[in-house]
């Protein structure tokens, strides 16, 4: 088994798509086709642990508890996270369980329900900024925030979504389980929506908050704690781009982290966006690791190569 060592957040839209509809099949397939690409990670023998977003799903949650309120009790954002991670882990498990079999390779997959302890005085915790749940016209969302009182944000161009609470990680729990597992060679799922947020209480105790992690800071994180040498962020863009969206945008092949971090102070990346996938990449780099790749699932075999997604290369 190699001693290589790869951290991969893959997005929430990965699996459940910007326009799609949103059906346990079609969730099922998009799970199917994003392993395709996991699978060249497996072939090179690469030791993995895989995290995952959850902003449609968790937001499909909480629309579903605000649709049978007058029948069936509420649950906090905490729980919500949860059973994303319950739910979602479970189809990345059976699909990638199932594509280990048609390439006859043992190896073992797991999910983790992970807490990850949070400040409960967090600044997002005052503004929030993390997108979840599906997009809305700009009165569609003025009616939402009427009717329900979100907080909604303008995330891409006349597109709205709720945003809540994204405070950073401080501490992943069970992160010796989960580097010994990687270690031996099981594909361990975890951390799995950004992880479930926790404080420790007045007493010292473990106590939810209604928040969602960022997927790629926890990734970040965990990245650290099983001394992962890459970090892959799967997202929906090929690649990243200085000033994406404009007339000027420019294609960002291959960067080192003291030019990310010069671009990020610029702001020249879209807030809620790339941009915190900047800022984690930098915290991975700084802390341990070897280089990130940014890139979509279509193009991993070809930014395994080199020849696609966008590369940070840990050099001063």
């Amino acid at each position: 088994m190699s001693t290589q060592t790869a951290m991969i957040a893959m997005g929430g839209n990965s699996i459940s798509p910007k326009n799609g509809s949103g059906e346990i099949e079609e969730q099922f397939e998009r799970t199917r086709q994003a392993l395709d690409g996991i699978a060249h990670f497996i072939d090179l023998g690469y030791n993995l642990c895989i995290n995952h977003g959850n902003g449609p799903q968790v937001g499909n949650e909480i629309m579903r508890m605000e649709l049978t309120q007058d029948s069936v009790p509420t649950l906090p954002l905490g729980i919500c996270v949860a059973s994303t991670q319950g739910s979602i882990g479970y189809m990345i498990q059976q699909c990638l369980q199932n594509k280990l079999r048609e390439m006859e390779i043992d190896r073992e997959v797991v999910t983790l329900v992970s807490q990850v302890i949070v400040d409960k005085n967090d600044d997002s915790f005052k503004n929030p900024t993390k997108y979840i749940g599906k997009r809305y016209t700009k009165k569609g969302a003025e009616e939402m925030t009427s009717k329900r009182g979100w907080d909604l944000k303008e995330q891409e161009n006349g597109k709205f979504r709720r945003v809540v609470p994204s405070p950073m990680p401080e501490y992943i729990m069970h992160g010796k389980s989960i580097k010994a597992l990687v270690d031996r060679g099981t594909i361990v799922i975890a951390s799995g929506g950004g992880g479930i947020p926790v404080h420790n209480n007045e007493i010292g105790q473990l106590d939810g908050l209604d928040a969602v992690i960022d997927k790629d800071y926890s990734a970040a994180k965990m990245g650290r704690i099983i001394r992962a040498q890459e970090l892959w962020i799967i997202t929906d863009v090929e690649c990243v781009y200085d000033n994406f969206g404009n007339t000027n945008q420019k294609r960002i092949n291959s960067i080192t982290r003291k030019e990310a971090q010069e671009f990020h102070k610029k702001d020249v990346f879209q807030k809620g966006s790339i941009a915190p996938k900047i800022k984690a990449a930098i915290h991975f780099l700084k802390h341990h690791g070897d280089r990130v790749i940014i890139t979509s699932i279509p193009h991993i075999k070809d930014a395994l190569n080199g020849s696609a997604g966008t590369e940070i290369r840990n050099e001063a």
